[in-house]
Parts: structure tokens; C-alpha cells; sequence
């Protein structure tokens, strides 16, 4: 595909499941917590607080996006399909319920933090769920349903009511309609109607989707789990919680290998006390308590913590995981058993500059994702989004300004704790573009080539050009996107989408997207409301 033809897109509204009104009260365990497509695009998974997995699937079936055009027309396409999709309800299951460790005294929420669809089979779907602790693989399967039908008039039949609802009266083995005595009435009930409307009257069957719990994944984090990643075996996974990723089969639920662990031997050293704190946090409960952390900048800066981890999508050998710290780590698997030493380090030098307390935590990557050819890494810190190329880990190519405009605000924001707020990213299949969220429901769609385009601004509604209409406070011009080839920045351009930076909704926020795999077609969660938007 010609970058140059899919550049500028023009986003528009698709459809939107959970919709509600601004007055509406949302329930806790209704919020949407995580998004996921499976590799055909077909189904979307989406998970919420409550512990609650929903799936939708296209309406028009699988892979048929593309069926009603040439040849020619899609090669001249190359990648994205003259249609997006639209879907529709499957079904929806329990994954998770709240639990309560007695050991440690410890609630366990049923909310589920990430999703994952494995390598489909016979037909069936399987998709990997977590919690903070417990991880479940889940088997959907369609089946078909037998229901029956009310009949407009039932006393034209010479049967009885009892008869009608037994199971040997709705067919027989030839597909002929029977009776419990084994008499057949084929003349009064042709003279009703037909033995195939009789029986579309009478009894239908329906695709009806179910889900199996096959696996259960437990006992093997100490801390939250925040990321689970299919390895491109088809065989394994990893789940990472903030000190240790464990590597898991598939097949065997009771048992683990912990190839990287940043736990250190004596516990207490965990423990933060600094000269002016007024409280000591014990990491027994660092994974939940980090994100309040009071204390002295210097006490601060000798911790760090996994944010993030995935495997690459080609190399079943190499995995990368992101740090509370603002670096990235790319690992071997092959090197040794416990991988402590990385075989590169991703690193913004340029961002070794001033310090501060309130800077080293915006600097916490949130979200790590790899394009389909796994060239490049993109990555989310509060402030910014950024593309790292594979070759090169002294900078990124790219960076995308996103909450620049609330640095002077830092304070504020650490105050009513919005500094702590964890955004994700992720990329279009052909990996030229890139989307993430922001305050006030805001999705920002950024495009990888070359000058310093802005990219495009949408709010999450069924009007997105909505946004447009709001009057701009001044700012002066600011850089948003570093050379490709260097990595430098370069003076930038005032964004062509109006946008009231300065406005900031910390109660709106949409925090968790997914990108199909193979079209121009974004689904991004609003509170319970679940967004889809094409190009």
C-alpha cells in the first residue's frame, strides 16, 4: 500500500454497543476494563470490572468483509477492505468471580485486567482471561439448540398439547412430524400446511454459543498480574506481574518457569522509608499501593517495577517488557533460564535531562505493542507516545505528544491521583498507524511517516467531529514528531484538528482500544460503552 494514499483518513462513526445517556449512573463492575481482537478480526472480546467476558463477531460472517469485490479492486486495495465491518452480539459468560485470600488477608477482585485469544480449533474459540492472581483459558464453542414455537392454532393438529411438547413430536429421523402413539397424520397436517412450514412452526434450531472453563492458571504471582501474551508457537504464554514473568504451556496448569525475577532476596529492602515520610509501604502490597507512593524523590528512584510485557509476533525466542522506569527490555530466551540480562535496552536519552519526583513517574510506560513484521515497538508514558525501531535503542523514531499540554499541571494531577491513570496504545495491521486515548473520552490517531503531522482527534461519540466545533485556547507551536532516521525533534505544526487541550475531564477517560488486524477499524471503551470507528 502507498503510504501516501491512506495518510490523512477521514474517521467516521461506526456503531456502539452499551450506549447510554450523560445523566446515566455508571455501575463500577459495568466499566469496560479491556478490548481484544482475535487475528482474523471476526471476534472482538471485551472484558469489564465485574468480571464479565462479552464477545461480539462480524454480521455478515467470517472473512467476508472482502467477498462481493474483484480481483483488481483488491489488489489496487493492497491491505484495507472496501467495507469495514460491523458486528454484533455472541454471547457473554461469568470468567471471574471475587475471591479472598486468608493468607494474606487479601481481597482479590474479579475484574478482569487482560484478554488474549489463542489459536482457534475445530471450530471452537479459546481466549486467555486474567485477574490480579488468577489466569483461565476459556473454550466457546457454537452448538445448536433445539426451541419450539407457538403455533397460531394449535387444536388444527389431531394431537394433544402433551404430545406436541414431547421430543418425539417435533421429528422423527425421516424429518416427518409423528405422533407418541406412531401414527402418522400426513393427510390433515398437509391440509394445513406443508411438513416443512409444520416444522418451521413447530421447532427451529439456533446457533447458540457456550463457554467451558479448560484451564485454570494459578498460584504463581505473589503481585498483580498486569499482562498476559501469546507466544507465536501457538504453545506458550507469559504473565507478568510488577517483579516477575513466568512462562506457562498451555497444556499444564500446575506448573510455571519463572524466567525473569526482579525480586530481591531480602524482602525489606522493598521497604520505601525516606527522611520526611510519614509512613513506611511494605511491597508485600507494593503492587497495589506503588501508585500512592509518598516519599522522597531520591528513595523513589531506586525502585522499579514490570509495567508491561509481550512477545514478539515472529520470534518465539524474544520477548520485550516495559519499567516503572521509562526503558524497555528486550530479551533472549535462549541465552540462559532466567533471562536478567537483557539483549538490549530501549532508552530515551534525550530524556536524561532535569529530574523531578513528579517526572520520573510520568515516565512509566504503561502499554508495550509490536507491529504484525515486529520491526518496531511502540510504547505509552503519560505524556507521550513513542516508536521505537528494533535497530536502534538510543531513541525512538517517532514520539507523539499527548499530555504535553498538562505539564504544568503535574502537581494537580498527583493530587487528586490522575497522575497514575494508565493509558494503552496499539497499532493498525499494517503498521502505519497508531492510536491512544485521553481525558474527556478523547482518541488520538496519530500516522507513521515522514514531516510532524498531528494526526487526528476524535471523541468518543456518535458525532466524532464533534470536538471540532470547540474553540481553541492559544498555545504556542510545539514539536510532536522526531526525524525517522535520527530521531530528533523538529519544529511542528499547529494540529489541523481543534482541540481544547487545556480542558481536562479526568472522570472521561478512555483508556483501553484495540485495532482490527486487518482494516481501518478502531474499538475503544468509554466507561460500559464500547466505540467503533472506521477510515
Amino acid at each position: 500500500m502507498n503510504p501516501t494514499t491512506r495518510r490523512h483518513l477521514e474517521w467516521k462513526f461506526s456503531q456502539v454497543f452499551g450506549e447510554r445517556s450523560p445523566d446515566d449512573e455508571i455501575l463500577d463492575a459495568d466499566r469496560i476494563s479491556t478490548v481484544e481482537f482475535d487475528k482474523s478480526g471476526d471476534y472482538v472480546a471485551v472484558g469489564d470490572r465485574g468480571g464479565r467476558i462479552v464477545i461480539f463477531e462480524t454480521k455478515d460472517g467470517k472473512n467476508t468483509a472482502d467477498q462481493h469485490y474483484s480481483r483488481n479492486q483488491l489488489e489496487q486495495l493492497d491491505y484495507v477492505s472496501l467495507n469495514h465491518p460491523e458486528y454484533r452480539y455472541k454471547t457473554e459468560f461469568q470468567s471471574h468471580e471475587p475471591e479472598f485470600d486468608y493468607l494474606k488477608s487479601l481481597e482479590i477482585e474479579e475484574k478482569i485486567n487482560k484478554l488474549k485469544w489463542c489459536t482457534s480449533l475445530s471450530g471452537s474459540l479459546f481466549i486467555l482471561s486474567t485477574n490480579d492472581k488468577t489466569i483461565k483459558l476459556w473454550k466457546v464453542k457454537d452448538r445448536k439448540v433445539k426451541k419450539a414455537r407457538e403455533i397460531d392454532s394449535p387444536h388444527q393438529l389431531l394431537s394433544s398439547e402433551n404430545t406436541l411438547l414431547s421430543e418425539k413430536s417435533f421429528m422423527n429421523e425421516q424429518g416427518i412430524p409423528s405422533f407418541a402413539n406412531g401414527n402418522h397424520v400426513e393427510s390433515g397436517v398437509n391440509s394445513i400446511f406443508p411438513s416443512q412450514e409444520l416444522r418451521s412452526k413447530i421447532a427451529n434450531y439456533e446457533d447458540t454459543a457456550y463457554a467451558r472453563c479448560r484451564r485454570v492458571y494459578a498460584h504463581a504471582h505473589d503481585f498483580n498480574i498486569n499482562s498476559i501474551s501469546n507466544n507465536s508457537d501457538g504453545e506458550t504464554f507469559i504473565s507478568a506481574d510488577d517483579l516477575r514473568i513466568n512462562l506457562w504451556n498451555l497444556e499444564v496448569s500446575n506448573q510455571s518457569f519463572n524466567i525473569i525475577d526482579m525480586k530481591p532476596s531480602n524482602m525489606e529492602e522493598l521497604t520505601v522509608r525516606g527522611g520526611n515520610c510519614s509512613n513506611a509501604i511494605d511491597v508485600k502490597s507494593f503492587a497495589s499501593s506503588f501508585d500512592k507512593i509518598t516519599c522522597l524523590y531520591s528513595d523513589i528512584l531506586s525502585y522499579k517495577v514490570i509495567t508491561s510485557a509481550e512477545f514478539h509476533p515472529i520470534h518465539c525466542n524474544l520477548l520485550a517488557y516495559s519499567s516503572s522506569r521509562g526503558f524497555i527490555r528486550l530479551v533472549d530466551m535462549r541465552q540462559s533460564a532466567l533471562c536478567d540480562y537483557s539483549a538490549r535496552i530501549f532508552q530515551d536519552e534525550e530524556c536524561h535531562g532535569s529530574r523531578s519526583f513528579l517526572t520520573e513517574i510520568v515516565a512509566s510506560i504503561t502499554d508495550i505493542k509490536f507491529p504484525v513484521d515486529g520491526r518496531h515497538i511502540l510504547s505509552r508514558d503519560y505524556m507521550n507516545l513513542k516508536l521505537w525501531d528494533m535497530h536502534m535503542d538510543s531513541s525512538p523514531v517517532a514520539t507523539f505528544k499527548i499530555h504535553e499540554h498538562l505539564r504544568p499541571k503535574l502537581c494537580d494531577l498527583y493530587n487528586n491521583d490522575s497522575i497514575f491513570d494508565k493509558f494503552e496504545c496499539c497499532l493498525s495491521g499494517d503498521g502505519l498507524h497508531f492510536a491512544t486515548g485521553s481525558y474527556s473520552n478523547l482518541l488520538r490517531i496519530f500516522f507513521h511517516g515522514g514531516g510532524s503531522d498531528e494526526g487526528a482527534t476524535i471523541e468518543a461519540s456518535k458525532d466524532p467531529n464533534s470536538i471540532k466545533n470547540r474553540k481553541p485556547l492559544p498555545r504556542s507551536r510545539r514539536s510532536s514528531l522526531s526525524n525517522l532516521t535520527r530521531g530528533f525533534y523538529k519544529q511542528g505544526h499547529e494540529s489541523t484538528s481543534v482541540v481544547d487541550e487545556y480542558s481536562l475531564n479526568s472522570s472521561s477517560k478512555l483508556q483501553h482500544l484495540a485495532w482490527h488486524p486487518c482494516t481501518y477499524l478502531i474499538a475503544c471503551a468509554s466507561g460500559n460503552s464500547l466505540f467503533f470507528y472506521h477510515a
